[in-house]
């Protein structure tokens, strides 16, 4: 084959190489990552998911409408100043906060001293004790306020209050008022009596609970702790009932049981 004839064969295969090549370039889409959407409050409330802690899982309430508890308090102070709280706020000692189990963050209640009938009133903005027995702990200025500070625990009422405005007498005596907040106590709630890492002991506890409660559930939770079994009676539609009942457990000795919403 003549040169020139190769060198044109060559030259025209080299183009249209180049013109497939440019023409399949143009029909490629780039990649463009899908935007992430922001999880917003029609996905979930903060706060009021379902939470794990030492084994146990904690089910918040969808309302605090109508709560009144009665129980031990303890505070916490120093250590813990400046680390976040659940809500995310760091923790300030001198601010009236508290933290609670399962009241929904942002919750203001009422605490009532039952041996000094003295009231403060805090909001929730974090998570425990995580002690059997108690059911809020305070900062330390509103230990200080409940003039508990010394003592570390106190029996109380909590009750969940309407945002409050702070009222002064003409003694200078500083009080608050505040509504209660509207009745609705109305759901689907177990009480949980207690959680063992071995299923014997569960399997133990249902049948000794099954002769007085219709429902005992045995409710298998795994993480990296290891198993866990959580022992379950009810279901209860009114909460009353449910802390009631809570309350009669604690007496014959299950000092840990606790209200848990369960989802509709």
């Amino acid at each position: 084959m003549p040169k020139n004839l190769l060198l044109s064969t060559y030259i025209g295969l080299m183009l249209l190489i180049c013109c497939m090549y440019c023409g399949c370039a143009g029909r490629i889409e780039p990649r463009v990552s899908a935007p992430q959407k922001k999880p917003g409050p029609e996905d979930y409330l903060p706060g009021q998911k379902p939470y794990e802690y030492n084994g146990i899982w904690y089910y918040p309430l969808s309302s605090a409408s109508s709560f009144v508890e009665d129980g031990i308090a303890s505070w916490y102070g120093q250590e813990f100043h400046g680390r976040p709280t659940a809500s995310g706020e760091p923790y300030n000692m001198y601010a009236m906060t508290a933290a609670h189990k399962t009241l929904p963050l942002g919750t203001y209640v009422k605490v009532t001293h039952l041996k000094n009938n003295k009231s403060i009133v805090v909001y929730i903005n974090d998570r425990g004790p995580f002690v059997a027995g108690r059911i809020i702990d305070l900062s330390y200025d509103a230990a200080l306020k409940l003039d508990m500070f010394q003592s570390g625990t106190a029996p109380v009422r909590i009750e969940a209050v309407q945002p409050v405005t702070e009222q002064r007498k003409p003694d200078g005596e500083v009080v608050w008022e505040a509504q209660s907040t509207p009745v609705f106590r109305y759901g689907t709630f177990m009480i949980q009596v207690a959680a063992f890492q071995t299923l014997d002991n569960a399997f133990t506890l249902k049948q000794n609970l099954s002769k007085e409660y219709g429902t005992v559930l045995i409710r298998p939770l795994v993480n990296h702790n290891g198993s866990y079994y959580r022992v379950q009676v009810g279901p209860f539609k009114d909460l009353y009932k449910a802390r009631d009942k809570t309350a009669s457990l604690r007496q014959q000795g299950f000092t840990g049981a606790f209200v848990v919403a369960m989802e509709e």
